[in-house]
């Protein structure tokens, strides 16, 4: 295994990396060097096996902190880059920032017997989905810890343009998420920043199965898929391990389909 990130004492800033896709590109890069620091919202149940899985990635050899705590909370976003820095001790940078959080409202605009879909829940998805993309870009080119050449990696999908039931909130902050990366990738360029959105396929994990009817989609999507079969969080993983070599600074404003070929049918 090349641990080409490990010269440069990288670190990646992971907003959801205890499970599902963040967890998965957090194995990814620690297996190439690179230093991690989690954001996370877990209830305390979860801690045994979640720390686990923390303690299984330093033991790559890498530096991994984290913080069960709300990435929302602008108090709680100070005292980690504090504690990020200086962990760091003045030596290595941020190479990436990954959100992957899945703070979403999945309420029906039209129900006969359950909760409604109302504007509060809009923005409470927005604002964890989509928001804080551009609150934790901000905050960490101020407080100067990315690196020279940096990239900012988020996960959409299809959902941001499609019409799924149960999904019109999450579907707006995906599609928020998309206009935000645009103009990071723009207006930040010049501090050597790279944005993009890597639009994930349906991936089995614990925020797809919240979904309701999401069945139906891992159904439908095995189908459709050339491979047939569905995405899995370690396809997403390397690609965004791909995003953070040298070779792929070129790539700046993108949404990436990682799916397989499922969206060209």
């Amino acid at each position: 295994m090349v641990k080409e990130f490990v010269t440069h004492q990288y670190w990646a800033v992971v907003l959801g990396g205890s499970s599902g896709l963040g967890l998965a590109a957090v194995r990814k890069l620690a297996e190439h060097g690179m230093n991690i620091c989690i954001v996370h919202r877990d209830p305390r149940m979860d801690m045994e096996k979640i720390n686990a899985a923390f303690e299984a990635v330093r033991a790559t050899g890498v530096q991994l902190i984290s913080f069960n705590a709300d990435a929302i909370n602008p108090e709680k976003r100070a005292e980690i880059l504090l504690a990020l820095k200086e962990q760091m001790n003045g030596i290595g940078k941020v190479r990436c920032l990954l959100h992957s959080i899945a703070r979403g409202n999945l309420k029906a605009m039209v129900s006969e017997n359950g909760p409604v879909l109302g504007i509060d829940d809009f923005r409470l998805t927005m604002e964890g989905m989509a928001f804080s993309l551009y609150e934790w870009t901000q905050e960490l080119v101020n407080s100067g810890l990315f690196a020279p050449d940096a990239r900012i990696i988020s996960f959409t999908s299809e959902g941001s343009s499609k019409a799924w039931k149960h999904y019109a909130a999450v579907s707006a902050a995906k599609a928020a998420l998309e206009a935000i990366t645009r103009n990071i990738a723009l207006e930040y360029a010049g501090q050597g920043l790279r944005a993009n959105c890597i639009q994930a396929g349906i991936t089995n994990t614990r925020s797809l199965q919240m979904i309701p009817g999401s069945e139906q989609l891992i159904s439908y999507d095995k189908t459709r898929n050339p491979f047939q079969r569905l995405t899995t969080p370690e396809d997403i993983a390397n690609v965004v391990y791909l995003l953070c070599k040298d070779e792929a600074a070129w790539i700046n404003g993108a949404i990436i389909p990682v799916d397989g070929g499922s969206h060209i049918s």
